[in-house]
């Protein structure tokens, strides 16, 4: 599976912005497609993950409340919506995808920056 992460941009706190993760490739064999993130200096970070079996979500609780990935299967995308965005969620986001719930992620896109000022 290769995925193509997009939609980073700089903001300012309080505003919003939407990633998307276009999947393609062998896209049936995906399990679950995940968020991560990494600000500078930090280690990856995990932000919120989406199954496609059934829909599930889970987030960090950093972001709880704030963002909602959701997934279009139709066009093999998976978002993130991120609303009040603060300084502290800049940093490089990826989307990475495996093909089991125990599997390790196996497919990552090339990251896209967010940079939220205050």
């Amino acid at each position: 599976v290769q995925l193509q992460a997009s939609g980073g941009g700089l903001v300012q706190a309080g505003d919003s912005l939407r990633l998307s993760c276009a999947a393609s490739g062998r896209t049936f064999s995906t399990y679950q497609t995940s968020w991560f993130r990494q600000a500078p200096g930090k280690e990856h970070e995990f932000v919120a993950a989406i199954g496609w079996n059934d829909g599930s979500t889970y987030y960090a609780d950093s972001v709880k409340g704030r963002f909602t990935i959701s997934g279009d299967s139709a066009k093999n995308t998976v978002y993130l919506q991120m609303n009040s965005l603060k300084p502290e969620d800049t940093a490089v986001y990826y989307c990475a995808a495996r093909t089991t719930v125990t599997s390790a992620y196996n497919s990552w896109g090339q990251g896209t920056l967010v940079t939220v000022s205050s």
